[in-house]
């Protein structure tokens, strides 16, 4: 199932290259991919709260500027897409490529922001989210102010 959307993704990002239609082509691609990585992390604790989906919601809405619709079809798709997950590789690297540091720094501001959501750090939570840095190739001390800013008043 992850090799047939990897393939997908590449599909439409190359497809989009030849045609023209690379920006919104892209940007599809790069929604999915942080949606199934925000989805990751509300799960990695193994309990995914009303109030990690709430927010999962209310980010995707905010971050991509999308209708409350749009948000909930991205991240049902997204939902389905991370029950299957077996490796973040191919995700962080579609936005590794495709994204600036500041905007990889965003997704992982996000991803705090999930794993905050139910109030509390899971260790699991904030394993993933260094994890995923890392695969983003944002610095450690980058992340650090990230999480220290997304924690909860």
């Amino acid at each position: 199932m992850i090799k047939r959307l990897i393939t997908q993704v590449v599909e439409s990002i190359s497809i989009s290259t030849t045609t023209g239609s690379e920006p919104v082509t892209r940007e599809e691609a790069i929604r999915m991919a942080t949606a199934v990585l925000m989805i990751d992390v509300a799960r990695a604790d193994h309990v995914f709260e009303d109030s990690e989906f709430d927010r999962v919601l209310r980010l995707i809405e905010q971050h991509f500027g999308l209708t409350a619709e749009q948000a909930a079809s991205l991240v049902n798709v997204a939902d389905e897409r991370a029950e299957d997950l077996v490796s973040l590789y191919e995700f962080t690297q579609l936005l590794h490529n495709n994204l600036d540091e500041a905007e990889k720094a965003k997704i992982v501001g996000l991803l705090w922001q999930i794993a905050y959501a139910d109030g509390q750090l899971d260790k699991y939570e904030d394993s993933l989210v260094l994890k995923i840095s890392d695969l983003l190739h944002v610095s450690r001390g980058r992340v650090m102010r990230l999480k220290h800013d997304s924690r909860p008043t």
